[in-house]
């Protein structure tokens, strides 16, 4: 496995923090400027403190490398920042920072509950030995730390070639690393598989699993056989989820969360942070409520810790044989909510519905692009002679939809545009009476109750500088209607993709 300081130095550079800090007995946290953001969430242990300390300067007492405020610069290798490792005392305790000597490091003003040391003088050529590159007895680990440091969110091994990352959204061949070969690929997942999983694999060919590199990131892993060989796509969890403030998600979409009951779907393509939009809000749950929530997904990906609420979390094939045995016995489990990673099926779909109806509030997801066809879909699961039935139940339990996509910002990273439909008394009798075509209409007329077009979406992302027209049409479903808002709010109209 990584050792603990490459774990440490893989965290500090894939969020782009300026330090990060190792003090015994409190939970690791990093700055950025004059704010403190807290990195796993069990406090740091004497025993894994003196791990690091043995890791970076072997045979050499904490406290007396604290005192004089050794510092020791760490050499990441060819094309590689660098980072410096500062001992200091820090609350009075001796403990770590590790810091990028091109960032500015926090002033003893940025945390005034933990008194932090101002920046460390530069220190003696010191006599302990300079750090060797980062290191691991795990392959796959080490390109999962170089995929971090690129802010890359999926890897993807294929037999017969090098390592792909997609960054921003965008194919990046890893150009410094050998080609993989079928056995190669097999060799790399071999330590991280779990034994069902590889059963699995033997049987289908295919299987799903997580995988966590403990302190820094979880995966959601999928394993597969194609014309070449093994090949694998390895998706980035973070350990530490977002909040509804950092994602910047409507006050409109937040106050989902505050439901008693019914049924609430968040959707979108693969890929499209479905998964982190519906975790931020059951952690706003989780933070302002005291209830029980159950979570049923395959795999777990974001784990929630308890906080006002009990979380109990469920996998498929791991803990329960489907989606569809698992919220049957969730009703008996007490819930108050209930998350289903994906609605896959008609059983899935009707049982939630009839979870929400019963009084529960249920939280779902599906592969649809617009709110629209997220009703649409739902119906058309159902034989014909209970379309008009499941119409009617949707009228009743269904509260909203967020749709959304995301987008490749301006200057790097992504953004989402969302799609928000709420359901008010006219939604609902569009739905009872099969009319979702006029759906549109009512977002267009309804934006005061926190309703929203994709098209909407996209223009202001584009009005407010955060994602180029062009990008925006790409993202479009209904294309001609964006080029006549990009016309109506004077922006320039992308030219027509090369046929």
């Amino acid at each position: 496995m990584a050792s603990r300081i490459d774990l440490l130095v893989a965290n500090l550079l894939q969020t782009e923090g300026e330090a990060l800090y190792i003090i015994p007995g409190e939970r690791l946290f990093m700055t950025r400027g004059t704010t403190r953001a807290f990195v796993g969430r069990e406090p740091v242990s004497l025993e894994s403190f003196r791990a690091v300390v043995a890791e970076v300067a072997p045979g050499h007492d904490a406290e007396e490398l604290a005192r004089t405020r050794h510092s020791i610069p760490l050499d990441l290798g060819p094309g590689r920042e660098s980072v410096e490792i500062r001992f200091g005392l820090l609350g009075g305790k001796a403990g770590i920072m590790i810091c990028r000597p091109s960032r500015r490091a926090p002033s003893a003003e940025a945390e005034p509950e933990l008194p932090l040391p101002l920046p460390l003088p530069p220190a003696p050529a010191p006599a302990i030995a300079p750090i060797a590159p980062l290191r691991t007895e795990r392959p796959l680990d080490a390109i999962l730390l170089r995929m971090l440091e690129l802010k890359a969110s999926d890897v993807h091994l294929s037999s017969g070639t090098r390592p792909v990352f997609r960054i921003h959204g965008d194919m990046s061949e890893q150009l410094d690393h050998p080609r993989l070969e079928s056995d190669e690929v097999e060799k790399a997942l071999a330590p991280i598989f779990p034994e069902k999983n590889r059963t699995e694999f033997l049987e289908r060919n295919d299987t799903d699993f997580a995988y966590e590199i403990p302190g820094v990131a979880r995966f959601r892993v999928n394993v597969f056989r194609d014309r070449h060989g093994v090949g694998a796509v390895l998706r980035q969890i973070p350990i530490e989820i977002l909040t509804v403030q950092q994602l910047g998600l409507p006050e409109a979409v937040v106050k989902l969360g505050d439901l008693s009951k019914g049924l609430v779907l968040v959707t979108g393509p693969t890929g499209s942070g479905k998964s982190t939009t519906l975790a931020a809000i059951v952690d706003y749950v989780n933070e302002t409520r005291t209830d029980h929530i159950i979570t049923i997904e395959d795999p777990v990906e974001f784990v929630h810790r308890n906080k006002k609420c009990l979380v109990n979390q469920r996998e498929v094939r791991s803990h329960t044989r489907s989606f569809k045995d698992a919220l049957r016995a969730a009703l008996r489990e007490d819930p108050d909510i209930v998350m289903v990673g994906e609605m896959r099926d008609l059983e899935t779909i009707a049982i939630a519905i009839e979870t929400a109806e019963t009084g529960h509030l249920v939280f779902g997801t599906l592969h649809t692009t617009t709110a629209t066809s997220t009703v649409d879909r739902i119906v058309d699961q159902f034989p014909a002679d209970r379309q008009q039935q499941i119409r009617t139940m949707l009228a009743d339990s269904l509260k909203g939809v967020v749709a959304q996509t995301l987008c490749k910002r301006i200057g790097g990273g992504r953004i989402a545009a969302l799609e928000i439909l709420l359901t008010n008394n006219a939604v609902a009798n569009l739905i009872r009476d099969g009319k979702t075509f006029q759906l549109p209409s009512i977002l267009q007329t309804s934006k005061a109750q926190g309703m929203r077009l994709l098209n909407d979406s996209l223009v202001d992302l584009v009005k407010r500088g955060l994602v180029e027209p062009r990008e925006a049409y790409m993202k479009a479903v209904d294309k001609a209607g964006l080029l006549g808002a990009f016309r109506s709010n004077d922006i320039a109209i992308p030219e027509a993709p090369a046929p």
